[in-house]
């Protein structure tokens, strides 16, 4: 595990703002995370009732991004941080952002439940759900471990793994395109899971990008639009680790 030297500050409240932070970020990870979770069995259950508790719970998602973009900027020009006290400033500013959007794409797995709980379920496309909502939940969690023990072997296999979700995406996309072709009466149905697939799919993206922001903020690395091979390269130069 790599370890990050925060600056210890004279002013106490400096510190105190900085934990704040990190508290307030991790409190909308989990958040976020039990919502994805909820989502994903509101659809395999058909359960109307807890999908309509998902999307509920987007309004209070959205009301702690707003809280922790007001906590940053209170930050940056009350304190102006340097180093990685800047870097810890910037990244749970961009990682807040991906954590709404998870939220964004749960509330549309649960519309997809509402829907399918109307409509009937879906005669396919549970099987390749239930699997790779299974790996996406991974992602979020250890996005959100690697952040809270600025872990960058965790963060780089949240990157690598994503690859496997998109992989196993687009598989499931074409077998059930193919039995929409041979059914067409089940293709509103099966549409159904294919829009919450997508939405997973999206979710593993923002673990990743999370992830990612792990890395700038131990590392001071932009990895960004970085293959794999290339960022793990620059992160062994950078610290000598094989």
């Amino acid at each position: 595990m790599d370890t990050l030297n925060l600056d210890q500050h004279i002013s106490n409240q400096f510190n105190a703002d900085l934990e704040q932070l990190r508290t307030q970020f991790l409190e909308m990870g989990g958040l976020v995370e039990q919502q994805v979770a909820d989502a994903v069995r509101a659809i395999e259950t058909a359960d109307g009732a807890l999908a309509e508790k998902v999307r509920r719970t987007e309004s209070e998602i959205d009301r702690r991004e707003l809280e922790l973009d007001r906590v940053c900027t209170l930050i940056l020009a009350r304190r102006q941080p340097a180093a990685s006290d800047l870097r810890l400033v910037l990244m749970v500013t961009r990682a807040t952002a991906d954590l709404e959007r998870i939220g964004d794409e749960a509330n549309k797995i649960a519309k997809m439940a509402i829907a399918l709980n109307e409509d009937g379920a879906s005669p396919r496309g549970y099987v390749e759900l239930r699997h790779i909502a299974a790996r996406v939940l991974k992602l979020v969690n250890l996005a959100l471990d690697a952040f809270a023990r600025f872990d960058v072997d965790t963060a780089k296999t949240v990157v690598r793994d994503d690859s496997l979700v998109d992989q196993e995406y687009r598989s499931a996309i074409r077998e059930l395109i193919t039995y929409m072709m041979e059914d067409p009466r089940s293709i509103s149905r099966v549409m159904n899971i294919m829009w919450a697939l997508r939405a997973l799919e999206r979710i593993g993206d923002h673990a990743g990008n999370i992830a990612e922001h792990v890395i700038y903020l131990v590392h001071g690395m932009d990895v960004r639009h970085m293959p794999f091979n290339e960022m793990e390269q620059k992160i062994e130069q950078r610290t000598g680790k094989k």
